[in-house]
């Protein structure tokens, strides 16, 4: 490892003791995001429910010719190596399968939400490739757990740092004092933003969640990531993780580079030390492709 590890941060996020301007100008910044686009939602609603059927998500992504558009793009990509193109949805579901589909309209309606102009201090693509890298790796180690689900530990993963966008875009002037306090003091960007703003970004980007009507435990999994002995769960487990193993392989996004040991309750779920875990899940590169084919969307 080329950057030591450092004990995770086990502090209680405070939101109700930040300076009341400070507060509001958080609870605006989170209701001017944009909702969870309708077909989005509509797909979530569908895949949740285990008598869905092919022929009802079909109907959804036809109705949305940007989810379409890029289903169709994805499919016919490299990275899935297909000798004949395939040029409808319906073939396209059916290869990709119901799940696939799923987290792929999460990714994309999680790419469209990223401010279109470029902010100082924020590089959306780095930002992009550890969300989903963190997203398909909480996935894959979701699948040891017998009480975790795949496709919901997914969506934590792909979501776990939205909060950062939120005050990038909102708060600017702040984000760029953390980002530069976390490099000039070595610290970890979520520790600095708490510095600076009196939160970190969890505690933002769970403000969103719950204002895109997630369930409690996506919620909690935000809120604590940096504070996992209070939401000890297997989502938890499976998204802290992988935001650590995340940026052991190179997929970091902004602030001082520091890996974070896995803490107690985490290495208790997943069988031993951060290195055990990786070390655990072999070869990850058809992972990381994935995850680079969806973060070019």
């Amino acid at each position: 490892m080329s950057d030591a590890t450092v004990p995770h941060n086990l502090t209680e996020p405070a939101l109700d003791q930040l300076p009341p301007d400070v507060f509001l100008r958080l609870s605006a910044a989170v209701d001017h995001m944009p909702a969870f686009p309708k077909s989005v939602e509509q797909i979530l609603t569908l895949t949740r429910n285990v008598a869905c059927s092919a022929k009802d998500l079909v109907q959804v992504i036809n109705r949305d010719p940007v989810i379409t558009v890029k289903v169709l793009r994805v499919v016919n990509s490299a990275y899935y190596g297909l000798a004949k193109q395939i040029t409808s949805v319906d073939h396209a579901v059916v290869f990709l399968g119901l799940n696939t589909v799923k987290n792929l309209a999460l990714s994309l309606a999680a790419v469209g939400m990223l401010p279109n102009k470029t902010l100082s201090g924020f590089d959306g693509q780095r930002y992009l490739m550890h969300s989903m890298a963190t997203a398909t790796l909480a996935r894959q180690l979701a699948k040891r757990l017998p009480d975790a689900d795949a496709n919901d530990c997914f969506i934590a993963g792909l979501l776990h740092d939205f909060g950062k966008v939120v005050v990038a875009q909102f708060m600017p002037t702040e984000f760029r004092k953390a980002m530069e306090l976390s490099l000039w003091r070595n610290l970890p960007l979520h520790q600095a933003m708490h510095e600076v703003i009196g939160v970190d970004h969890a505690q933002v980007g769970a403000m969103l969640a719950e204002k895109w009507h997630f369930a409690d435990d996506l919620v909690q999994t935000i809120r604590f990531q940096h504070a996992p002995s209070q939401s000890d769960t297997p989502m938890m487990a499976t998204v802290v993780a992988a935001n650590q193993l995340s940026k052991w392989l190179g997929y970091e996004f902004g602030g001082w580079l520091v890996i974070e040991e896995l803490p107690e309750s985490v290495a208790q779920r997943l069988g031993g030390k951060l290195e055990n875990v990786k070390d655990s899940l072999g070869d990850l590169g058809p992972l990381l492709n994935e995850a680079h084919v969806f973060s070019h969307l």
